[in-house]
């Protein structure tokens, strides 16, 4: 898993916060928790809101990033802050919500992945997952394209942890059989960036860490970011006023285990 800045990561805070609070409100009302587990909760925001939305669960926030979780500590709601990767994650009381929001895409193998996240449920319990889908984005595509076609090439072999992303029919054939009912859909966010090289600001925080991370010689990793900047810049030109327009797709599914 790439390295994490929780300032950089909350650099574009109101569009990364729109679609969980977009698939808190999925999460059925009636839902009564007593265990709730938030995977891959970084600063905590949403483990927070699951803390103060259900007062009478035990909230866990999964993080396998210190410094992520040095920020989710800093909370004041009560909350269990757990450092570990989802990949190993077995529950010791099985929950009755499994909330993740932009994380399982740094994850392979959604076919065993996402039916093994569901059966960890209590029956009824619910599972709500929100992912961005890079892979197919123009801007992981010009990031490919930058890795592959430099003298940086062979070091950033290893770096490239976005897979395609499997269809929605096929993320349903995982999880109907054992969920009561599956609802799967797609947003596409228009987001409006100010300022200079804002994608590759916005990447910086995301997509981009294990590239960066990968290359540990400073002039090496910005003569990358330099060939980078300017495939983007062509791709996404600033508007008349100067926002630069970046169309993001997210991924949704809110499932409740049979």
């Amino acid at each position: 898993m790439p390295s994490w800045d929780p300032d950089l990561y909350e650099r574009y805070k109101a569009y990364r916060d729109r679609p969980a609070l977009d698939l808190l409100v999925q999460i059925p009302g009636d839902l009564e928790p007593k265990e709730v587990w938030d995977l891959g909760c970084g600063t905590g925001e949403q483990a927070a809101l699951l803390a103060r939305r259900h007062p009478k669960a035990v909230v866990h926030g999964l993080d396998s990033s210190p410094d992520m979780l040095a920020a989710a500590r800093k909370r004041e709601e009560a909350v269990d802050w757990v450092e570990a990767s989802i990949a190993d994650w077995t529950p010791a009381v099985a929950p009755d919500l499994i909330f993740t929001n932009a994380a399982l895409q740094w994850l392979p193998d959604h076919a065993g992945l996402y039916p093994r996240l569901m059966a960890q449920l209590a029956p009824g319990g619910v599972f709500a997952c929100q992912t961005p889908t890079p892979y197919e984005t123009r801007h992981h595509e010009i990031l490919r394209e930058t890795a592959e076609g430099g003298p940086w090439a062979g070091k950033l072999e290893d770096a490239r942890l976005i897979h395609p992303t499997p269809t929605q029919d096929q993320y349903y054939g995982w999880l109907a059989p054992l969920s009561a009912w599956v609802d799967i859909w797609t947003t596409t966010y228009l987001h409006v960036l100010e300022g200079d090289d804002p994608v590759v600001e916005w990447m910086r925080g995301t997509g981009l860490r294990p590239y960066l991370d990968a290359l540990t010689d400073a002039t090496e990793r910005e003569a990358f970011l330099e060939a980078f900047r300017a495939r983007i810049a062509a791709a996404f030109p600033p508007q008349a006023g100067g926002e630069t327009l970046f169309p993001f797709q997210r991924l949704f599914i809110v499932a409740q285990r049979s």
